[in-house]
């Protein structure tokens, strides 16, 4: 069969008109994986292959032949990152050589509810190690078991991370949607930086267990495909309370049965949506492009607010940073303990583990973060609460609480990312500059990311966000501003930028 970049709608048109099976369909995306993710441009987006995805496929088809049919998921096929827990035959190493052999016995939760809606998980996706979180001078997109993730829009470029596999799989339609991780830009930067869509959930909306955490107040899996719809059916599919993670049961009453009611292109009529000016003025380039869709969104009946040259955003790193530390050394050491067949049993082991492996875990950057964070004192240590406290109070109370109380607003904008991807240095490191995921990740609020355009062939990216459980209104404006542009185009692999 011929692979089109298929929505998952599309794909489900394609299955009941009979015009390819789930089985055939796997198998082109296994074709296109060899071609250009193991060959080719040689992407490195998978990190592992799910050696029973094909019979898992002809279950679903046979289920379809039968007149069963789960929903618009029925034989999709998906990937999933390497942080979250599948009980198959696949790894779950956050990317790393230390945890090679690791099987997870279970399915993490939302994993085992994309099944249950008939998703065929097609693999694993690369990742930046342990979540970005080893060292603090880290390379986005690179692991010691799977190496650097290319940028599909221009290949020396960073696919930024932390689910970098993730969102060049998808860009790459390499799959249908695959699922990352975020504690604070993991699924959004990506997803700007790749051209797709990204959702980093209210905190609660999607079940935690079965995913190895880096901070578990802002933990969250997020749905990643090429449009809004998509993610609003990946989305659908996962929402549900978990017993294993508290934080699911607290607020069942605030979701959505299908987020895809949400989706309208009058969403932004009388809308009122402020402008983040805190994030422009890093990159005249991919200012121009976000001034321009500031422009679509009054056209399509918002009223803008904008502060000029105000603020409405506060940055605050340095206490995030610290408060990961502590948080870190917890979600490492919970998630082992309840994996007791994995190779290291808590970070100190790990750091340990990284140390023997040298040679192949740190060619290039250390693991200062892991070393800082096992230093770092308990959860109910007084500096920890202290820490916890500021953050939820300048992220929520004067932050974004705050300012959509003062000025009546429904959400606010900004670029995703200050930049255009910038180019891969292992041995430096990252150079990011400006953003917008820190406020919405450390309030737990949702936090969406559209396509908006391009710089010299890199895409630029747009970024909703606002109050706790306003998901299906965020992908609403999403929606509306995608269908009313349309930027979005294909990956053609250069090997460099081309103004």
């Amino acid at each position: 069969m011929e692979l089109g970049d298929f929505t998952i709608a599309e794909i489900a048109t394609e299955f009941s008109k009979g015009e390819f099976t789930s089985a055939d369909l796997c198998e082109a995306y296994l074709r296109r994986i060899d071609e250009i993710d193991k060959t080719g441009p040689t992407l490195r987006s998978v990190i592992e292959l799910n050696p029973d995805a094909l019979d898992i496929a002809d279950k679903l088809d046979q289920e379809r032949g039968a007149g069963t049919v789960r929903g618009p998921l029925h034989g999709v096929p998906l990937m999933v990152k390497d942080s979250i827990d599948t009980g198959d035959k696949m790894m779950t190493t956050a990317g790393s050589v230390v945890m090679i052999g690791h099987r997870a016995q279970n399915d993490a939760f939302t994993v085992a509810r994309l099944r249950a809606a008939g998703a065929v998980i097609l693999g694993k996706t690369n990742m930046s190690e342990w979540g970005y979180m080893r060292s603090t001078r880290a390379c986005s997109g690179w692991s010691s078991r799977g190496g650097q993730v290319r940028n599909p829009y221009a290949l020396d470029r960073n696919p930024s991370g932390s689910s970098s596999g993730s969102a060049v799989a998808v860009a790459a339609n390499l799959c249908a949607g695959a699922l990352g991780a975020e504690v604070d830009g993991s699924v959004v930067r990506p997803s700007s930086i790749n051209g797709i869509v990204g959702l980093k959930p209210t905190v609660g909306l999607l079940s935690r267990s079965g995913v190895i955490g880096v901070a578990e107040p802002q933990d969250t899996v997020g749905p990643m495909a090429r449009t809004v719809a998509d993610v609003a059916v990946l989305l659908s599919a996962m929402a549900g309370p978990d017993p294993s993670d508290p934080a699911t049961l607290d607020h069942a009453a605030n979701r959505l049965e299908d987020y895809g009611r949400a989706l309208s292109t009058d969403a932004l009529k009388g809308a009122r949506i402020g402008v983040a000016r805190d994030c422009f003025g890093f990159h005249e380039g991919t200012d121009a492009v976000v001034e321009d869709a500031v422009k679509v969104l009054a056209d399509l009946g918002a009223e803008i607010v904008d502060p000029a040259n105000g603020s409405y955003l506060t940055l605050f790193g340095e206490t995030e940073a610290a408060f990961m530390a502590f948080q870190l050394k917890a979600s490492i050491n919970r998630y082992l303990a309840e994996h007791p067949q994995a190779p290291v049993r808590d970070i100190h082991e790990l750091i340990e583990a990284n140390r023997t492996h040298a040679d192949v875990v740190m060619p290039y950057f250390q693991q200062e973060f892991f070393e800082m964070a096992a230093a770092t004192g308990g959860l109910d240590s007084q500096e920890y609460i202290d820490l916890a406290a500021a953050c939820r109070r300048m992220s929520r109370d004067e932050g974004i609480d705050k300012v959509l109380a003062a000025h009546r607003l429904d959400a606010i904008i900004a670029p995703t990312d200050g930049h255009p991807a910038w180019a891969i240095d292992p041995i430096v490191g990252d150079k990011i500059k400006g953003g917008c995921s820190s406020p919405p990740a450390m309030a737990g609020y949702p936090h969406v990311t559209v396509p908006a355009g391009y710089v010299d062939g890199l895409p630029v990216a747009l970024s909703f966000y606002g109050a706790a459980y306003s998901d299906g209104d965020l992908l609403g404006f999403a929606y509306a501003f995608e269908q009313a542009t349309q930027v979005r185009r294909p990956p053609s692999f250069p090997s460099t930028v081309t103004p």
